[in-house]
C-alpha cells in the first residue's frame, strides 16, 4: 500500500508541473508582448515612442521589486496561496489593459500584470523542492526555463496572429482569461508538499527505500530565513554572477543585439529577427540540455557554470577580434550559443542557490538571489548606451561600428568577470 501511495503521488507531482510550467509561459509572454503592438498601442493612444517605452519597463521595475517579497511570502504563508492571487491580479491586468480607455488605464493595467506575474518563478521553484529530488531540481527547472522560450516565442508570432485575427485588445482579453483559468487550477490542484494530500513526502519516500531514517529541518522564522541568506558568504559570488552574467544577456541580448545586427551588418529588421530568433531556441534547447548535464552527466553544479562562463568569454572574444566580418550562418550559432550560455545557464544557478540553503528557505534564497539578474539588467542596459552614445553616430543615422566595438569589449571584460566569479561557487550537487 505504501509503495502505490508513493507511485501515486510521484505521477501527481507531474500535474502540478505542467499547471506552474503554463503560468511561467505567460511571464515570458507578457514580458515581450508589447514589442508586438507597439504600434498599435500608439495609434489607439496617440502616444509617444517614449511613453511606450515606459509602459514596457513598468513590468521590469514591479518584476524586481516584488522578488524579495516574493520569497518571503512563499515560505510564510505558502506558494500555493501566492501563486493562485497573484496569478488572479496578472489576469485582471490583462484585461484591463485590453479595456483601456486611455494610456493611464493602460498602464494600471500594465502594472497590474507586473504584480502578478512577478509571483510565479520563486513559488514554483519553492514547490518543485517540496515535490522533487534534490538531483532532478536542475533538470525540472531546466524544463521550466525552455517553457519560458516557448513564451518569447508565442509573444512574437503567435501575438502577431492573434492581433491579426482579433486585434490586440480582444487578444489581451483572451490572455486575461487564460491566466483566469491557470489561476483556477491552481487553487483546486496544486498542493505545497505532498504532506498536504496525505502522502509521504521525498525524503521520506527515499528513507524507507534506502532503510535509513529521515531527518527534518528545524523550521526558521521569517527574518532569520533571510539573514541566514545574505549572511551565507558562497551565496555571493553567485549573486553576483546573475549580475554580470544577466547584465550581458539584457543588456546586449534583449537590447542592444539587435541595432548591432543591423547598423553594423546592415541588416534589415526581418533578417536581424531571424538570427535572433536562436536566442529563444537556446532557452528552449540549452536548459533541460542544462539540466541533464548538472544532474545526470556532470553530477555538478560548478562545473557547468565555469563551462558556460568560458564559452560566454570566448563568443565575446570573437566578436572583439571579428566585430564586422562574420558570416550570417556562424551568427546564427554564435547567438544561439550566447542565449544556451548566458540565459538557459542560470537554472543552474538557481539550483545551487537552492541548495546552499534548508528547503524550508527555498523561496527566500531564490527570490533573494532573482534580485541580481534585474538589477544587471537595469544598470548594463543604459550603460551600454551610454557607451554607444559616447560615439558620434554615422551618416545612416545609427551608431558607428566603432563604438559598437567599444560595447564589445565591455562585454568581453564583464564576461571575464563573471568567469572570475565561478570560481568562488561553492560545489552543492550531493549524489
Amino acid at each position: 500500500m505504501q509503495k502505490d501511495t508513493a507511485a501515486k503521488m510521484l505521477r501527481y507531482r507531474w500535474i502540478i508541473f505542467l499547471i506552474l510550467a503554463l503560468a511561467y509561459f505567460f511571464v515570458y509572454f507578457h514580458r515581450l508582448s508589447l514589442s508586438i503592438v507597439a504600434d498599435d498601442l500608439a495609434q489607439t493612444f496617440n502616444t509617444t515612442a517614449s511613453v511606450l517605452g515606459l509602459l514596457g519597463s513598468v513590468y521590469f521595475y514591479i518584476y524586481a521589486f516584488m522578488q524579495i517579497p516574493a520569497g518571503l511570502l512563499s515560505d510564510s504563508l505558502g506558494p500555493r496561496k501566492i501563486v493562485t492571487f497573484f496569478l488572479l491580479i496578472a489576469s485582471a491586468g490583462s484585461a484591463l489593459f485590453g479595456f483601456a480607455p486611455s494610456i493611464e488605464i493602460a498602464f494600471v493595467g500594465r502594472i497590474l500584470v507586473g504584480f502578478g506575474v512577478a509571483m510565479v518563478f520563486i513559488p514554483t521553484m519553492k514547490i518543485l523542492s517540496q515535490w522533487f529530488r534534490a538531483h532532478e531540481f536542475a533538470s525540472m527547472a531546466g524544463i521550466l526555463n525552455a517553457v519560458g522560450g516557448a513564451g518569447v516565442m508565442a509573444a512574437t508570432w503567435l501575438l502577431a496572429l492573434m492581433t491579426d485575427r482579433f486585434g490586440w485588445r480582444i487578444s489581451f482579453e483572451l490572455i486575461g482569461a487564460a491566466t483566469f483559468i491557470i489561476a483556477v487550477l491552481a487553487w483546486l490542484i496544486i498542493s505545497d508538499r505532498p504532506q498536504d494530500r496525505g502522502w509521504p513526502s521525498i525524503p521520506e519516500i527515499d528513507s524507507k527505500e534506502s532503510g535509513a531514517n529521515a531527518t527534518t529541518a528545524k523550521p526558521m522564522s521569517l527574518w532569520e530565513g533571510a539573514r541566514h541568506v545574505v549572511g551565507e558568504k558562497y551565496f555571493w559570488p553567485v549573486a553576483i554572477w546573475f549580475f554580470f552574467d544577466c547584465g550581458i544577456f539584457f543588456g546586449f541580448g534583449a537590447l542592444w543585439s539587435g541595432p548591432y545586427l543591423m547598423h553594423v551588418y546592415e541588416m534589415t529588421k526581418a533578417q536581424a529577427g531571424a538570427i535572433l530568433s536562436m536566442i529563444a531556441w537556446g532557452m528552449i534547447i540549452g536548459s533541460p540540455f542544462l539540466g541533464y548535464l548538472s544532474d545526470k552527466l556532470l553530477k555538478s553544479r560548478k562545473k557547468p557554470f565555469i563551462i558556460c562562463t568560458s564559452i560566454l568569454v570566448a563568443i565575446f572574444l570573437i566578436f572583439n577580434l571579428f566585430p564586422k566580418d562574420i558570416s550570417p550562418g556562424l551568427l546564427s550559432l554564435l547567438f544561439f550559443i550566447f542565449s544556451v550560455t548566458s540565459s538557459a545557464i542560470v537554472i543552474v544557478a538557481f539550483t545551487t542557490v537552492k541548495e546552499l540553503f534548508p528547503v524550508e528557505i527555498a523561496g527566500t534564497s531564490v527570490g533573494t538571489v532573482n534580485l541580481f539578474p534585474f538589477l544587471g539588467g537595469a544598470v548594463f542596459m543604459p550603460f551600454l548606451g551610454r557607451v554607444l552614445d559616447a560615439y558620434p553616430k554615422a551618416d545612416t543615422g545609427g551608431y558607428s561600428p566603432e563604438a559598437y566595438e567599444t560595447l564589445l569589449l565591455v562585454l568581453l571584460v564583464v564576461s571575464v568577470a563573471a568567469l572570475v566569479c565561478t570560481f568562488f561557487i561553492k560545489e552543492t550537487f550531493q549524489d
